[in-house]
């Protein structure tokens, strides 16, 4: 895509020489989708030459050339609101309910002490009350402006956006902030669009614009107010000799009113004892002291109440590539015909083959190769599993991607897609203009759209019921050696088959021909194991959730310790997607919490075992990295996502980032989770020591003598310091080490 942004020329910005259209045209073209003028201009290509780029290559890699476009079209940001003052924060704490409550107190207080002891002692109590909350309103203000200065930095973090763009024919990863007009971007699946463009080239495109367009709706809250009055008067006038007796004729009014002052005085020292008025600093210094101290650890929250509910946890759904594995991938094994071809004896493969696979790995394919003026070495960009497939493509097989693309023109292109686990690519051979379909995926469904394949000599055999089989146990080993197996398929059609059957450019999905299998080795992250276990000694019951096969998903399983031997003799431990999303939801709730692992699981599978684990009671926790995973980490209580491989839809949906990809960290999240939870259970138990006390004192002595022995202006001044200090000193415990050991509090606690 050639992107430029909507803003204003900067006064004394010239142009560069290679611009020929203005900031005027491009906005119109953006703005009002004037495809007539578009077509004026010559199209994508003569707006991308009107600019200065290539949609090859890009604009020139040169830091003049860059400097003068931002200087003369502006950078792409956006302008920052003005930071808030503290005179915001000031107006904000006061409009705590708590905050108004004690106000209204204060102010029937200084009322009620005029009314009884005159203007000259009467304001001590209401004035001292007015004064306490000027003290606590200050202490919270300053609190939260500390804590928005502290999230501005947490921002910044994450603005720091990566987008993929070509510049000077190579392909370059820089923040999103330094695109410039005429760059080159190259979105993938869960990009986020970067700025206005023109769409160049690409496949099964969809942009999700619901960010944009979407609304939330608010909740009211009502408040109810109950009558107090009427069972007070009822049996509590007393004559001269002490009787009682209920003569409403003879109550004087301004007894009835002193009366109604007593108990409203009364009332609202019990309002102000009762009200935890340092709760919720407490929860916001403990919460912004973790997330800071969560920084260091590279865990971005984002959403402060995930921390606390963190430490309730009592399941992780983890995914596996790029959480529990490096989603570093290598091809490791080739298997063709009868026998593994050993890594540098690609020679031995029939040259017919050769150039087929070859052929079928540069054509079918989202990723690059390039090749650096400045090393000869190669740079591959595009997913770990397509960067695995085109190193080994080039360094065995000597593929060359662009001869290859050159010599062939793509009629069709079907993306791979987590429900099909496959790719595939129909195209017209410009040498003898014949049609050629390639597949390539999941080995076991390549393999079922095969009925033939190539032997070691290039000719093709029949794939029948023995050598199926065969082909199949071959896959089955492979997976348990923790290998992802990828299949390549070929099928050369007839021009007529293709007018009959595709007029819609539907690929060929049968009676094709196998041309080789692949192993890819994913390792396990290190320390993975330790981690694991960790989080298992803290009662958390971690299920792993992968689209790979059921031999894989076992082999990594064991290898990270979220399996054990005897788990495994257990039928429900490991399971398919399908399986799962074919029992009934009684049987679903019934296993589900004897399942450890889900394989060739899609995201509605993770997605429903999520929502069953809430049914049951339990606190998730889910962890995704891909836009597929979008629906779980929304759903889930608290979504984790990957700093580093997590796609931006994926970030935008969790609650958590984890910066470095680290597993590890979790255990960290856990720690803290708990330390939160325990420390504000802790000033809890330590505010009711002194509320309940006081507030029993005043009632029992209130109803017996009808006096308060404890004032409003000392309860006041006690839970002032009790509340701010407390907050201080238990808020920002530091997590223990015996935390990791407790049992989860789970969703009732």
């Amino acid at each position: 895509m050639v992107f430029y942004q909507e803003i204003k020329k900067k006064k004394g910005g010239d142009l560069p020489d290679a611009i020929k259209i203005g900031q005027t045209h491009c906005m119109e073209l953006v703005k009002y989708k004037d495809v007539y003028q578009l077509q004026n201009l010559g199209g994508v290509h003569g707006v991308a030459s009107a600019i200065g780029s290539n949609v090859e290559n890009g604009i020139a890699d040169d830091a003049e050339d860059i400097a003068q476009r931002r200087e003369a079209f502006g950078s792409n940001t956006f302008k920052k609101p003005l930071a808030k003052s503290f005179f915001h924060f000031i107006v904000g704490a006061t409009t705590d309910f708590t905050i108004v409550v004690l106000i209204v107190c204060a102010a029937l207080s200084l009322g009620l002490g005029i009314k009884l002891h005159g203007l000259k002692q009467g304001w001590y109590e209401g004035g001292c009350i007015f004064f306490a909350v000027f003290l606590l309103v200050l202490f919270v203000a300053l609190s939260n402006l500390q804590q928005e200065r502290q999230f501005n930095k947490l921002s910044r973090v994450t603005d720091r956006t990566q987008v993929n763009v070509v510049r000077g024919g190579r392909h370059q990863t820089i923040s999103i902030s330094d695109i410039v007009v005429g760059d080159v971007v190259c979105v993938a699946i869960g990009d986020q669009i970067p700025a206005e463009g023109l769409f160049l080239c690409g496949y099964s495109l969809l942009v999700d614009e619901s960010s944009i367009t979407g609304e939330s709706a608010f909740i009211d809250v009502n408040c109810i107010f109950i009558v107090l009055l009427v069972y007070y008067f009822t049996g509590n006038t007393k004559d001269e000799n002490g009787n009682r007796e209920f003569n409403g004729s003879k109550t004087k009014v301004d007894d009835i009113v002193n009366a109604v002052l007593r108990i409203v005085a009364a009332a609202i020292t019990i309002i102000v004892v009762a009200i935890p008025e340092g709760l919720a600093l407490a929860i916001t210094l403990a919460l912004a002291y973790s997330v800071k101290k969560m920084m260091a650890d590279q865990v971005l929250v984002r959403k402060l109440s995930a921390c606390e509910t963190m430490g309730a946890a009592t399941t992780i759904c983890a995914d596996k590539t790029g959480t529990l594995t490096l989603n570093k991938m290598k091809v490791t094994k080739f298997w063709q015909d009868q026998d593994f071809v050993k890594v540098g004896a690609s020679s031995s493969i029939a040259p017919s083959v050769r150039d087929l696979i070859r052929q079928g790995v540069a054509l079918n394919t989202t990723g690059r190769v390039d090749r650096s003026t400045l090393v000869s070495d190669f740079e591959f960009s595009g997913s770990p599993t397509e960067t695995a497939i085109l190193s080994w493509a080039v360094q065995e097989l000597k593929m060359e991607m662009t001869e290859s693309r050159q010599s062939c023109d793509i009629i069709h292109h079907e993306a791979f897609n987590s429900q099909k686990k496959r790719s595939g690519v129909l195209m017209r051979n410009k040498t003898d203009n014949t049609i050629h379909v390639h597949w390539k995926g999941a080995a076991e469904i390549i393999l079922a759209m095969c009925s033939s394949y190539y032997d070691a000599s290039g000719m093709t055999r029949d794939l029948n019921d023995d050598e199926r089989i065969r082909f199949e146990q071959i896959i089955e080993g492979m997976a348990a050696s923790s290998l992802r197996c990828i299949a390549f398929a070929h099928k050369q059609i007839a021009e007529e088959e293709r007018a009959d059957e595709n007029k819609d450019n539907i690929l060929k999905e049968d009676c094709l021909t196998l041309l080789g299998l692949v192993g890819l080795k994913d390792p396990c992250r290190p320390g993975m194991l330790k981690s694991v276990q960790a989080c298992q000694n803290a009662g958390l019951n971690i299920k792993m959730i992968t689209g790979d096969n059921l031999f894989t998903a076992k082999a990594i399983a064991f290898e990270c310790g979220i399996l054990q031997p005897v788990q495994d003799m257990f039928p429900d431990a490991v399971i398919e997607g399908a399986e799962f999303r074919n029992y009934t939801p009684e049987e679903r709730k019934q296993k589900v919490d004897r399942i450890r692992v889900m394989a060739r699981s899609s995201p509605s599978d993770k997605l429903l075992m999520v929502e069953c684990l809430r049914q049951k009671g339990h606190v998730v926790a889910v962890t995704g990295n891909g836009i597929n995973d979008a629906p779980a980490l929304l759903e889930a209580d608290i979504g984790i996502s990957m700093g580093i491989q997590g796609c931006e839809v994926a970030k935008e949906s969790s609650d958590i980032i984890i910066l470095d990809d680290n597993f590890a960290s979790i255990v960290q999240i856990l720690r803290w989770g708990r330390c939160i939870y325990d420390n504000i259970r802790k000033f809890i138990q330590f505010q009711l020591t002194v509320n309940i006390a006081a507030l029993v004192i005043n009632f029992v002595v209130s109803v017996s003598v009808g006096e308060v022995p404890l004032t409003v202006v000392q309860l006041l001044w006690v839970n002032l310091i009790m509340d701010t200090l407390g907050a201080l000193a238990l808020a920002t415990e530091q997590p223990t080490m015996e935390l990791r050991e407790k049992a989860p509090m789970g969703r009732t606690d």
